[in-house]
């Protein structure tokens, strides 16, 4: 592959072999590319797809995103899809199963916290869900960096909304872990402006607002 040119400098969008601008770490490794074409920062509204992202973003503490993706299929593997009621339901043996797993990140705080994490889930269908409780904490208005520098790494909301997991019972679930799982799943936009796929949610404007009309998935 050939080497991006960074016409920034100063940590802005990088100028891809194939015409398209992307954020430096998006620009060099293809499956960091085809996830950030494809997927980063498109709205997510389901259950199993948020469990799952937020799973994830918990195994990444301490790790770089590309060693989680590159394990990604395996972690799908391992974790019934990220089906909540199957994992919630995983026993001492999973646990020890998942332990002698090469293929995944061997953390057992990290185990813990994702069957953990599963069983409140669960419990949370009681009182309207996780994707009513996550999407509940969505701002009014996204940043607009135009270098990585001024992409932030926590915000209020994500602080917000750290607290209200915990206080559910979720581990693992720190304003930057918070933070970044809203990048991904949609809920800011932190994009470079210049990037080709700034806006691809459809949830903010140009100036960083709330786009009219939009309105929570019931």
């Amino acid at each position: 592959m050939d080497t991006p040119k960074d016409e920034t400098a100063a940590g802005g969008a990088v100028l891809c072999d194939d015409g398209l601008k992307r954020t430096p770490w998006a620009a060099s490794d293809p499956l960091l590319r085809d996830y950030y074409d494809s997927e980063w920062g498109m709205p997510v509204w389901d259950e199993a797809g948020l469990f799952e992202r937020l799973s994830l973003e918990g195994f990444q503490a301490g790790l770089s995103w590309l060693t989680v993706l590159r394990k990604r299929e395996a972690f799908r593997e391992a974790f019934a899809g990220f089906n909540p009621d199957k994992v919630a339901a995983f026993t001492d043996a999973d646990v020890a199963r998942l332990l002698t797993d090469a293929r995944l990140i061997r953390n057992r705080a990290k185990i813990a916290a994702t069957l953990n994490n599963a069983r409140v889930t669960v419990g949370l269908r009681e009182s309207g869900g996780l994707p009513a409780l996550i999407w509940s904490h969505l701002p009014e208005r996204t940043p607009l960096p135009r270098t990585v520098g001024e992409v932030p790494t926590t915000s209020p909301e994500s602080v917000a909304l750290a607290k209200a997991l915990r206080r559910e019972g979720f581990k693992f679930v720190g304003p930057t872990t918070v933070f970044a799982f809203m990048e991904a799943v949609g809920m800011v936009d932190t994009h470079l402006l210049d990037s080709h796929r700034r806006g691809c949610s459809g949830i903010w404007g140009s100036d960083g607002k709330r786009l009219p009309g939009f309105g929570l998935p019931a």
